[in-house]
């Protein structure tokens, strides 16, 4: 299945992507749901964010080839992870802004899993039960920020500094998909989940051993080597396989 957030006209629900038509649903995934029998030319809709997440649970540090990339040599011991605001979160070919005064402003594809139910504690050979599927992410950083502060909260939490989209997919082989950046259409980052230093099922695991995971919460899972900086006038398109391109603008700050 493939799950999105949409908007046609005056319509704005959620959905079901099959055979290039959005089937709306009678309310959203995380609940018993059913066609309502409308449904719309995927070409006619605007997909919106595909969740409204109560945070998001980011890993850092999680691609060796990105660890050395940055001059570390050190593997983490256990994942590493920061939160980004909610309200960072926008969807397919909406813009991401850069912010005055920032600095340089990086982009980072990351494979996003998307909760399907709360959970704590959730044991490892349990974990992929509350995952609903995946999504692409832009893990948007104002680098020079992120160093200066020495926490990553404002670096990682402007306002659209985390896009996300343009679906959900269930089902896939996690351990078994590329997750790739384009600048520009341009390849910039060619990485798979298979290098992943701890996998989906065990950061799961990790997270909700820190806080409840709530429906809608997504944990981004940590980038590959190859980010790099925009700039007003760029387009940014993050592919994650069996999921799907999402793409954005890149604007000034007015």
């Amino acid at each position: 299945m493939v799950y999105c957030r949409f908007q046609c006209g005056e319509v704005t629900g959620w959905g079901m992507v099959e055979q290039h038509e959005i089937w709306e649903m009678t309310s959203d995934y995380y609940s018993p749901t059913e066609r309502t029998g409308r449904s719309f030319p995927m070409n006619d809709v605007r997909f919106l964010a595909p969740c409204q997440p109560s945070k998001i649970i980011a890993v850092g540090l999680n691609y060796k080839d990105h660890i050395t990339e940055f001059g570390r040599t050190e593997v983490p011991a256990e994942p590493v992870l920061f939160l980004k605001a909610p309200t960072a979160v926008i969807g397919m070919d909406e813009a991401i802004v850069l912010p005055k005064r920032a600095g340089r402003v990086d982009f980072e594809a990351e494979l996003g899993v998307v909760i399907g139910k709360k959970g704590r504690h959730i044991p490892e050979n349990a974990a992929m039960d509350y995952a609903l599927g995946f999504t692409c992410v832009n893990d948007v950083t104002a680098r020079e920020l992120q160093k200066k502060d020495g926490q990553w909260s404002r670096a990682k939490s402007y306002d659209t500094f985390c896009p996300i989209g343009p679906w959900i997919a269930e089902g896939l082989p996690h351990d078994h998909l590329r997750v790739e950046a384009y600048l520009n259409q341009k390849a910039m980052q060619l990485g798979h989940t298979n290098q992943m230093i701890f996998s989906v099922p065990k950061l799961i695991a990790f997270v909700s051993s820190v806080m409840t995971l709530l429906p809608g919460d997504i944990i981004s899972t940590g980038t590959p080597k190859g980010v790099g900086s925009l700039k007003a006038g760029d387009s940014i398109q993050i592919f994650v396989e069996g999921v799907g391109a999402l793409r954005n603008p890149v604007v000034e700050e007015r």
